[in-house]
């Protein structure tokens, strides 16, 4: 069960990068900006390419690789895009719930497969409790939020399932680092809006001051880890799986739950008695789904 303790230990990096989002992030994200630079970095993944037997494969995989980049730089955008009409208790519990279930839904229309019952089990298990512990029952989902989660949802499913396939066809380090220069090269094209160029190349930058830029850049560091060992979980499991590896995202916000307790304050989160119940009753879901699964 490898795949499971990698892909928990990603979740519980991706729980301190949505804390260092939280700092980063006082308003609503802008959309395009945010996105440029989080593309921007993922350049950076060349630096492993000298040590990790990097290679140039065929020209059809290359050109799926960097599609698979794109399709991510579209998804982290909807997303965004979403958290800046709508607040974060309208996307998230959204996105929890429809990403494992496209997913679901695609692997099967892609390949045929279907879940064993005890791992179906589990999945309805995960998105639950993943739903319920993001979910805030004074702001719920409505129509609009709905549509650009599942916008939002559809895309990310897409990235998982073909990732997968291109860690069947090229060793992990290999795949990784092309798709992550898809990312780049996607986000390059976001420089055509004035906007990005004022931000990036203007003289007063709006998005990053030193102090910010700089907690930007190790949160990016940490996400960058969270996502190499995800993307590492994808590539250990059958393509059945990746389904599960996104339900199980509701563990993050546990580990997100838990660092409200301690930093009550700085987090700015409504601990209610109510919320505190509901959350527990979703991290007992989702333990019971995780025992079925590590069983």
């Amino acid at each position: 069960m490898l795949w499971l303790i990698v892909i928990l230990i990603a979740y519980f990096l991706f729980s301190i990068t949505s804390l260092g989002d939280k700092y980063l992030l006082v308003g609503p994200p802008e959309p395009k900006i945010y996105s440029f630079y989080v593309g921007l970095l993922s350049i950076l993944a060349l630096i492993l390419a000298p040590f990790v037997g990097f290679f140039v494969p065929s020209a059809f995989m290359v050109i799926f690789c960097l599609f698979v980049g794109m399709i991510y730089l579209f998804a982290i955008f909807s997303l965004y895009q979403g958290l800046e009409y709508f607040e974060a208790s309208r996307i998230i519990p959204a996105l929890g719930g429809l990403v494992p279930v496209f997913t679901f839904l695609l692997v099967y229309l892609f390949s045929g497969e279907f879940l064993g019952f005890k791992e179906t089990i589990a999945l309805v298990l995960l998105v639950i409790g993943s739903v319920l512990i993001t979910y805030v029952p004074k702001k719920k989902i409505i129509s609009e939020s709905l549509k650009i989660s599942a916008i939002g949802a559809v895309f990310f499913s897409l990235v998982f399932i073909m990732s997968k396939y291109v860690y069947i066809a090229l060793p992990f380090w290999t795949g990784f680092i092309w798709i992550r220069i898809g990312v780049f090269l996607t986000a390059l094209f976001l420089l055509f809006s004035a906007r990005v160029r004022k931000d990036v190349f203007g003289k007063n930058k709006s998005s990053f001051n030193k102090k910010t830029g700089t907690i930007f850049v190790v949160n990016q560091l940490v996400g960058a880890g969270a996502f190499v060992l995800q993307s590492w979980s994808v590539a250990l499991v059958p393509l059945v799986f990746v389904s599960i590896i996104n339900a199980l995202q509701g563990v993050q916000y546990i580990f997100l739950f838990i660092f409200s307790l301690f930093f009550l304050k700085s987090l700015k989160e409504d601990i209610s008695k109510r919320i505190i119940i509901q959350k527990i009753i979703a991290i007992i879901i989702i333990i019971i789904g995780l025992v079925i699964i590590a069983v």
